[in-house]
């Protein structure tokens, strides 16, 4: 693909459990991230090498000041899977255009940031994903050039990911929308809308 994956996002119900379960499937444990205080979620990170990242979501038990709906598909989840994927840009007003031309409500900016678990600021600039569906095969982006390091710099080499399928009813509905995102990842056919990962662990190959 020319466009670069930031991250992919896997979202689940209960975080310390989806760690267990990734530490016993792949051999190596996610690292917790931190807590996004505005949008009621917290994270653990998995290194996928390259710059990019496997982030495992869920909602922030803790955090009752945001509400539905929630970010990544949280709330309408219904089952841990992955359902966003993100891609780096130094452009986000031309991603933008791009996104609300497909869908008027897609590419609200919005600058976060959120504290790791070792106290370090990160902060970043996003083209923000819609809360629903519970799976979206258009990605959203993101730009890190106001933080002072990239989530990978902090995590140590654990994973390569090697290839990503995006799967829907009507694939042919995204042929001109990744085109002009400069994604040359194409669309299968398929009777439920899905984003599947194949990555190499420690425990070797593996399909998420």
């Amino acid at each position: 693909m020319s466009r670069t994956i930031d991250h992919i996002v896997y979202a689940v119900f209960d975080l310390d459990r989806a760690i267990a379960d990734f530490t016993e499937q792949l051999g190596i444990a996610p690292v917790f991230g931190g807590r996004h205080e505005g949008r009621g979620t917290k994270n653990a990170l998995l290194n996928l090498g390259n710059s990019c990242y496997l982030e495992i979501i869920a909602i922030d038990e803790w955090n009752t000041s945001v509400e539905s709906p929630r970010w990544m598909g949280l709330d309408v989840l219904q089952k841990p899977q992955i359902t966003r994927w993100c891609l780096k840009s130094d452009n986000l007003a031309q991603d933008q255009s791009v996104l609300k031309a497909f869908h008027a409500e897609m590419g609200e900016q919005w600058n976060g940031q959120r504290t790791t678990a070792s106290g370090e600021l990160l902060a970043w600039q996003m083209l923000l994903p819609l809360p629903k569906p519970e799976v979206e095969i258009v990605p959203f982006m993101v730009d890190w050039g106001t933080s002072a390091f990239h989530p990978t710099e902090r995590l140590e080499p654990s994973c390569i990911w090697q290839e990503i399928v995006l799967l829907h009813p009507d694939p042919k509905s995204f042929q001109e929308v990744l085109k002009e995102l400069d994604v040359n990842v194409s669309v299968q056919q398929a009777e439920s809308v899905a984003i599947k990962l194949s990555l190499t662990s420690p425990n070797g190959r593996v399909i998420i």
